[in-house]
Parts: structure tokens; C-alpha cells; sequence
């Protein structure tokens, strides 16, 4: 049986702030991005701090790196329709927070925002998402490059470099086993479990500090209480989703039931016009009396209609019968 682990939103609010943790933050990271990260510090961010229940559907982390880039990692539990404006407020933030008054807008720093999400977030099947800016020109289709003394002054290879960068990770939107040193990371944000075999950065170092058998007793009360509070979460939104499409599961069947109804019809009008041929061709002067009558019976009344219609020898006969039908004139 494998090893329980901690959830990695969990593990942001209690764990991966120390210092010693660090390695594991910045495996992570480092996989992302597709380069060595080191951290430097984590700084205080407006979802890292503890609270007696730990209700909160978001956490955040805020990590300075050695390069003094501003890598923001944010987790989301539940659905939040302006999450992508939520993304964009957070990074211009610290856009304006980690520039000072009267600074150079040349010091503005890099910024990366990492987004895990545990909703369907957008239209898309991929489960990694990557947004950088480009500025593109719209006649020769070519990208806009710096000048030699940006590059040198700035230290940038890429105008882009200097424009936030946003990564988002539709954590349910990954299947099946890990393929490489990435989707090993994404394998443990969806399913809370590190298999003996995974060797991406950071892993061995996750692999035992988040451990659900190494936290104190106190810790594994805490996360117990906070798994606890996810399922009553997960529970309360299931079903306002559900009562939310309830109007709509209504009309469907109203509509199902309407087209229902209107196939009916259209055979009981068949089944009517062809006995009316039948009778006109038996009894040429069959009467608009007759012919009223026909057009009151139901689709029961019809099929009866058509068992008895070579009894009658005439239309008096066919008349009688109508007649002796229950509610009729």
C-alpha cells in the first residue's frame, strides 16, 4: 500500500514556509519553469497565514528567489468565476508593492504567478497553461525585440522577460501515470501521493517531509480537521451545482416530454387522415357530422376504428358506432 501524503495546499500553510523546506519548494518550481531555482526568502502574503480551522480555498506563497525574482504560488479548491481578473490583481500588486517611490520603473521585478486549481477553470483539456507576453507585429507577424542596451542594462534576453509570466495548472485535468520529471509533480497535486520510483527535483526531500505518518500529533489532528473541513466543502458545493442546474434539468425534461407529446400527435393525425381516406372512399357521401366525430377520437379510439372499419355496411352503421363511443355527442 503506498504512503499517505499531505495535501501540497496544506503542506504551504504549515510546512513548506520553513526554511529547511525549502528543497521541496523549489524542486517544484524548478520543473515548472525549466530552470534552477533557489529561494531565497518566502515573504508574507495575504493567504499564508494560519487560522484555527484552516477554512480557507485559497492559500498562497510568496517566494523571493536568490535572483530577487517574485514567484507567487497560489492554490484554489473551489469554482471562482473571475479567477483569471483574481490572477491578473494579484500579480499587478506586487507589481506596485515591490517597486518603491520615486524608483526607476527599470526595477521593476520579474514575476512569476503559479496557479493551481482544482475546478474546471476556461474551456480547455490541457492541464498546463503557460501566458507570457509577446508583442508581435501585425504586419510583418515578427516579435519585438530589445536593443542591445536593454539586453545589457536589464539583463534580458527577450522583451517578455521583463512582463509577468502566469503558469496554470488544471490539476484534474491530468490522467493517467507519470511520463516525466514534471507530470510527477502534477501526479502528486491530484492524487496526494509520491510513488518510490518519482526522482524529480525535490521529490526524495517531499517524499519524507510530507509524510502524513511524520507530523506531530497535533500537525495530523490539524490536517485531519482541515481534510475534514475539504469533504463538507466538496459536499455543499456538489449540491448547490446541482440545485443550481436543477431549472435547467426541468425544462430539458418539460422539452423532452414536448417533443414526446408532439410525435404522438403527428401519428395520432396519421392514423386519422388515413381512416378518413378509407371511409371516404367506402362512403363517398360520408357527412361533416361523421367527419367531426372522427376528429374527437383519441389514438385508442382510432386503432378501434380501424379493427371494425370493414364491418360497417353503411355509413348509418359507421355512425352508430361513433354513437355508442363513451363521451361522445
Amino acid at each position: 500500500m503506498p504512503s499517505r501524503h499531505i495535501r501540497f495546499d496544506w503542506a504551504i500553510k504549515r510546512l513548506l514556509r520553513n526554511k529547511a523546506n525549502y528543497v521541496v519548494l523549489e524542486g517544484f518550481l524548478s520543473e515548472l519553469l525549466h530552470t534552477d531555482i533557489t529561494i531565497k526568502t518566502l515573504l508574507e502574503s495575504e493567504g499564508n497565514q494560519q487560522t484555527i480551522d484552516d477554512k480557507s480555498n485559497r492559500v498562497d506563497i510568496l517566494a523571493e528567489t536568490d535572483s530577487e525574482e517574485l514567484i507567487l504560488i497560489e492554490v484554489q479548491n473551489n469554482s471562482q468565476l473571475d479567477y483569471f481578473h483574481r490572477m491578473l490583481y494579484g500579480v499587478s500588486q506586487l507589481v506596485t508593492e515591490y517597486l518603491e517611490e520615486g524608483e526607476e520603473y527599470g526595477k521593476i521585478r520579474k514575476i512569476y504567478s503559479v496557479n493551481i486549481v482544482y475546478f474546471n477553470l476556461g474551456k480547455g483539456d490541457d492541464y498546463i497553461y503557460r501566458h507570457r507576453c509577446e508583442f508581435l507585429g501585425l504586419n510583418t507577424g515578427k516579435i519585438l525585440e530589445p536593443t542591445l542596451a536593454q539586453e545589457r542594462k536589464y539583463n534580458i534576453e527577450k522583451v517578455a522577460d521583463i512582463f509577468p509570466e502566469y503558469y496554470l495548472l488544471k490539476v484534474k485535468n491530468f490522467r493517467g501515470t507519470a511520463k516525466n520529471s514534471l507530470e510527477e509533480w502534477i501526479y502528486f497535486l491530484k492524487n496526494s501521493e509520491i510513488k518510490e520510483e518519482f526522482g524529480a527535483k525535490g521529490m526524495v526531500e517531499a517524499k519524507e517531509t510530507l509524510r502524513v505518518n511524520n507530523l506531530s500529533e497535533q500537525e495530523r489532528a490539524a490536517y485531519k480537521r482541515y481534510m475534514d473541513n475539504k469533504s463538507y466543502e466538496a459536499s455543499i458545493l456538489s449540491t448547490q451545482e446541482f440545485e443550481a442546474q436543477w431549472p435547467f434539468l426541468q425544462i430539458e425534461q418539460a422539452e423532452i416530454r414536448g417533443r414526446e407529446e408532439g410525435r404522438l400527435e403527428g401519428r395520432e393525425e396519421g392514423k386519422r387522415s388515413i381512416l378518413k381516406g378509407q371511409l371516404e372512399r367506402r362512403f363517398p357521401k360520408i357527412t361533416s357530422q361523421l367527419s367531426a366525430s372522427i376528429d374527437g377520437l383519441n389514438s385508442q379510439d382510432l386503432d378501434n376504428l380501424a379493427d371494425a372499419l370493414w364491418d360497417f355496411q353503411s355509413s348509418d352503421d359507421l355512425l352508430h358506432w361513433l354513437q355508442e363511443i363513451p363521451g361522445s355527442p
